[in-house]
């Protein structure tokens, strides 16, 4: 079965909620999702590949086009349950259990209010220091302003990228990358959307907002 999704225009996490119904709901060998964004097109892809498609995409400025095909040698049919959720795996880590499963979301570049040149010096501190959590510290989600933590020049770019060496899941909202036109600037992380957000978050065991 064939299957065509036109998901332009449409705002974060659409595209992929659309794509998730249609593969759920009528497990087509090969589909074709069309977007206006390339944050869709990784969000969307990415998607699609914890669902065992192999996928294509082609295309710029407002029309991309994402082709797919069933690829998993396996009795199961796309979308059943034996397959991934939409939200990305857990990385294998280091061979010690996780206690706990701390969400760590991240709003802003700065802490707090008052003073800017404080609050960007209370965050860096913050970031550095996250660490100390040792290994119930389980994902970083950069939203907003947020995501300029992970672009070159951001002060702590080097720590998160420590914390994703160690198997600490680093997420970037392809929504708030496309806003800041920073798509293609982010140094470190995974560009995700709204949906995999909102289910990390009912996973952990512990959500940490700033």
């Amino acid at each position: 079965m064939t299957m065509d999704i036109d998901a332009r225009g449409l705002a974060c996490p659409q595209p992929v909620l659309m794509t998730k119904q249609a593969v759920d709901k009528d497990r087509p060998s090969r589909l074709t999702v069309q977007v206006d964004n390339e944050a869709a097109v990784e969000n969307v892809s990415r998607f699609l590949g914890t669902r065992g498609y192999e996928t294509t995409s082609t295309g710029q400025g407002d029309l991309f086009t994402i082709s797919a095909r069933y690829a998993l040698k396996t009795e199961e049919a796309p979308g059943s349950t034996a397959t991934a959720e939409s939200a990305p795996a857990d990385p294998v880590t280091d061979g010690r259990e996780k206690s706990q499963k701390i969400l760590v979301l991240i709003a802003t570049d700065r802490m707090g209010f008052g003073d800017d040149d404080l609050g960007r010096k209370l965050m860096i501190s913050f970031i550095n220091t996250l660490g100390e959590m040792g290994n119930d510290l389980w994902r970083v989600v950069l939203v907003n302003n947020g995501v300029k933590l992970t672009i070159a020049g951001s002060p702590v770019l080097e720590t998160l990228c420590a914390y994703e060496k160690q198997n600490i899941s680093i997420w970037v909202c392809g929504t708030c990358l496309s806003h800041f036109d920073l798509l293609n600037e982010k140094q470190v992380g995974e560009t995700t959307n709204m949906l995999d957000i909102v289910t990390a978050m009912q996973l952990a065991t512990k959500v940490i907002t700033l």
